[in-house]
């Protein structure tokens, strides 16, 4: 009885061992031609058979057989450090810049650039060549003065040339940021030299600006008090030929009143005369005083 319980636990463990056995054959067999993949977001999958292409696969769950591929390319936004890249201006001045490029590949692109350039959407290498190129392309057209004046445009420049050459990779330009944009040492100290003697001469031209302003101040000035003096003469003049022309007015009417007055008083006098004379009782006065008028008789002067 014994030894019969003795085999059928021995084979009972072999039961055991043996069925671990197949199913950890089958956790490998499931983990090595698992047949569903997935493909994270800001990524593409590179469906690949035998080496070849099959297709290119979105975000999400990927049915993948066993004899097939799946590589991940990344079409996030990549950059790509360009450090003192070198060019020349038009009039021979030696500029350097660094810049920093911003891209990502192109997502209708993905399977050239990964048959032609790189498996995961890394193209730092080709981007910091092309912006070389393209930054001695551009800087070329531009002499120095022009190229700090219009750093703007020549950003604008550098953008425009770098997104064609940069098609060709099949990727596409997010931005460019240009720093450190400088030339030689001594080019810079002839044009720090340059500006200050433009602003000395600005400020010499302003300070004539100003003398002159004062003088043409002064001028307005003794013009205005110059009219002011002649107005006030012209009135005063004024005023005197009005009170003159008052004045004879008035004299003159008070001579006419006076000849008016004289006439006046004769009359009168004749009419006394008349009266004195319808009173007079033809007597002479009996007592004439010395000098005293003789009434109503007037001797004529003798004549000689």
């Amino acid at each position: 009885m014994a030894l019969s319980n003795s085999f059928g636990g021995g084979i009972n463990a072999a039961k055991w061992v043996r069925n671990l056995i197949v199913l950890f054959a089958v956790v490998v067999l499931l983990a090595a031609f698992w047949p569903f993949r997935s493909v994270p977001t800001g990524s593409r999958g590179v469906l690949t058979q035998f080496g070849a292409i099959k297709q290119i696969e979105p975000e999400g769950l990927v049915l993948v057989m066993p004899w097939q591929r799946l590589a991940l390319f990344s079409i996030r936004a990549e950059s790509a450090q360009i450090d003192n890249a070198d060019g020349s201006t038009s009039d021979q001045q030696p500029v350097k810049v660094s810049l920093t490029v911003r891209y990502s590949i192109s997502p209708d692109k993905v399977s050239e650039v990964y048959e032609k350039y790189s498996h995961d959407g890394d193209l730092s290498s080709y981007v910091q060549t092309a912006t070389q190129e393209v930054f001695k392309a551009v800087t070329a057209r531009y002499n120095a003065p022009d190229l700090i004046a219009k750093r703007s445009q020549v950003s604008s420049d550098i953008n425009q040339a770098l997104r064609q050459k940069l098609d060709m990779y099949g990727a596409q330009v997010i931005n460019i940021d240009m720093r450190n944009f400088s030339f030689s040492d001594t080019y810079m100290h002839a044009i720090n030299e340059k500006v200050t003697q433009e602003q000395l001469r600005l400020a010499a031209e302003n300070k004539v600006k100003t003398v002159e302003a004062e003088q043409r101040a002064k001028v307005v000035t003794a013009e205005a008090e110059a009219n002011a003096l002649k107005a006030q003469a012209d009135g005063e003049a004024y005023a005197t030929v009005k009170a003159a022309t008052a004045q004879a007015e008035a004299l003159r009417v008070q001579n006419e009143a006076l000849a008016k007055s004289k006439e006046v008083l004769e009359l009168r006098r004749i009419e006394v005369e008349r009266v004195k004379a319808e009173k007079w009782d033809g007597k002479l006065p009996q007592n004439i005083y010395a000098g005293a008028p003789i009434p109503y008789f007037n001797v004529p002067a003798s004549e000689h």
